[in-house]
């Protein structure tokens, strides 16, 4: 490397854009619905349990537990339809990047990953803006978002639904929106917050999506296929020890 491009490269930001103002926007909407959801749904459901009880007590009872899950029910319908129609919009604009969309190699990244976490490979996939373990996210809440509105909305209005279709539908509602509820919080306690707020490197938080930046070495190290301009050897390896260097490092 020259001295001429090594000069650009010290001048680089130390911090790049990551997510936009609307997406964090988006996110921290989705966030708060998603809770409010979650603890006055599964409350309804476990209402047997103790901690369901004390749930709907300190809420004001079933009434007022059941019209704060309806309106952010509505909330949480709002924002899918928004951000179903900003995609929309994006595709016509022929502005939309397919940085979402699963392809081949995000089957073959979860091979390498098996592969490099027993030990069979040396090191671990290599990804772009966004991994296989993202994608996965984002499309099981799209389609489990989409049966948890289906579901909700035939248990709100079970009157009007059962003019044109059989009473089992209800039934059915009932028991998709209870499973699709559990397991998206189960995914979010299990997953999400491993993955954006206990990862090694990571803790105590990933505070991107907050403030829309991450720091150029984590970009390089986490997503180096995003930046194909990169030198080699500015590229890291993304072995175990480097991808130890990030531990404490915020972003």
């Amino acid at each position: 490397m020259t001295e001429e491009n090594g000069a650009e490269r010290k001048q680089e930001p130390e911090y790049v854009v990551r997510f936009s103002l609307t997406q964090r926007i988006e996110h921290i909407v989705l966030m708060i619905t998603f809770v409010v959801l979650a603890v006055t749904g599964l409350a309804q459901r476990y209402s047997g349990a103790g901690w369901g009880e004390w749930v709907i007590l300190h809420l004001g009872g079933i009434g007022y537990t059941r019209f704060v899950h309806r309106a952010f029910g509505v909330l949480f319908t709002l924002s899918v339809l928004y951000h179903f129609s900003y995609l929309a919009l994006a595709l016509v604009r022929r502005r939309l990047r397919p940085s979402m969309v699963p392809t081949l190699k995000d089957f073959r990244d979860v091979v390498g990953s098996l592969r490099y976490s027993f030990g069979l490979a040396e090191r671990p996939p290599r990804f772009g803006r966004f991994d296989y373990r993202q994608k996965f996210e984002y499309w099981g809440m799209i389609f489990g978002g989409l049966v948890i509105i289906v579901s909700g909305y035939v248990l709100m209005y079970p009157l009007v639904v059962t003019r044109v279709l059989p009473g089992e539908v209800v039934a059915a509602a009932r028991a998709f929106h209870g499973f699709e509820a559990t397991l998206a919080a189960l995914t979010i306690v299990v997953w999400h917050l491993y993955d954006v707020v206990f990862k090694p490197g990571i803790f105590p938080g990933d505070v991107s999506i907050f403030t829309g930046r991450i720091s150029r070495r984590r970009q390089i190290e986490e997503h180096p296929l995003e930046r194909p301009e990169l030198a080699p050897e500015e590229t890291p390896a993304a072995s175990a020890p480097q991808a130890r260097s990030l531990a404490g490092e915020p972003d």
